[in-house]
């Protein structure tokens, strides 16, 4: 199946010539968990579902053999595990002496269901693929762990975006397999509101578009996915930085075709309309007292999906027994959703975390 429209991650990526394409880093080792006769929450089933993921470091292990040292970072709707090889994200943590130094963690970064090289719709199911939810991708993760790692125990989940609301899901899913959690970009909410209009704005685009008849295309639905990214682009822009890098007519007309050439083609319209659709029944709210471990969640006041202003981050961390809300103040300077990639502006407050 051919590629034809970059969904969240790698259109937010875009709007940042820095995160064009994603580097090597040294020392990665890739493989597969094979997890067999997987059960999703809506009763469907495949016999064999892949998660491919990217690890980093080396596992170290106790007197039992279990391992001490495990990391896993977990990515945002349409990424893959290797974002996190970016310089403003690896550059920042994983060298030598940093704080996720590779050489003290093992670090694990899969590639969630429907993204990158897991099972995926396009992989040839198309719309028949089973309608999977975050509660499926975190049981994924779990069986990815435990079955093909040998992972019981975590140090960290570190999540953005959609890998931060699965840090949430994490916490209550599975008390105190993490250590320590940090969510960055989202809320512990039901999708409703803006959220959810722009996502489904997304797939209806998609699916009124006559080139996708109900998902057996033969040619890419362009029209609906031009739709897709340009709601998609205008969700993730920090305005502030917009106004100040391109502040005529021209310059932002330009930044947005450049955009666009970037980022348009690089995944499939089935598996966008199953990414953007997968948030559907994620709500954690009514179990925030079952996270009893230090968690540190970060936002920023510039982003469009989860703006600054509501009360879920006050009236959430007094349910969450050790937890911490920091607010990033908008500027020039932040990156609007994707401020989550960016570590600068958040390592040393996860610096803090890791001491705790």
């Amino acid at each position: 199946m051919h590629n034809y429209f970059a969904p969240l991650a790698l259109l937010l990526a875009s709007v940042t010539p820095a995160h064009a394409q994603a580097p090597t880093v040294e020392g990665a080792v890739e493989g597969d968990a094979i997890l067999k006769d997987f059960a999703f929450a809506n009763g469907e089933k495949l016999p064999e579902l892949k998660i491919h993921y990217t690890t980093l470091g080396t596992p170290q292990r106790d007197k039992k053999g279990n391992v001490t040292n495990a990391v896993m970072i977990l990515h945002g709707t349409g990424g893959t595990g290797k974002q996190f090889f970016q310089p403003q994200f690896a550059g920042e943590l994983f060298g030598p002496g940093q704080l996720l130094d590779t050489k003290k963690y093992y670090i694990i970064l899969p590639d969630n269901i429907g993204h990158g090289a897991s099972s995926k719709p396009s992989d040839g199911m198309r719309m028949a693929f089973p309608k999977y939810d975050y509660d499926d991708m975190v049981a994924a993760q779990h069986r990815m762990l435990t079955e093909k790692l040998g992972v019981k125990t975590l140090k960290l989940i570190l999540g953005t975006s959609m890998g931060c609301m699965h840090a949430f899901v994490w916490g209550e899913t599975y008390p105190g397999f993490a250590q320590k959690l940090a969510p960055l970009a989202c809320q512990p909410v039901e999708i409703a509101g803006e959220n959810r209009l722009w996502r489904t704005l997304s797939i209806d685009a998609i699916k009124s578009d006559p080139l996708w008849k109900d998902g057996n295309y033969t040619a890419p639905p362009l029209g609906g996915l031009r739709t897709a990214a340009s709601l998609t682009l205008i969700a993730g822009a920090n305005p502030y930085a917009l106004q100040a890098q391109y502040p005529t007519r021209v310059a932002a007309e330009k930044f947005k075709d450049e955009a666009f050439a970037r980022a348009f083609g690089r995944s499939d319209a089935n598996d966008t309309i199953y990414q953007l659709d997968s948030s559907r029944n994620y709500n954690p709210w009514s179990n925030l007292e079952k996270i009893e471990v230090p968690t540190l969640w970060i936002n920023s006041a510039d982003d469009f999906i989860n703006p600054p202003g509501y009360s879920y981050p006050q009236d959430g961390v007094k349910r969450m027994a050790r937890a911490k809300f920091i607010l990033i103040p908008a500027s020039p300077e932040t990156k609007g959703h994707s401020t989550h990639t960016w570590a600068k502006f958040w390592k040393d407050d996860l610096a803090k975390l890791m001491a705790e």
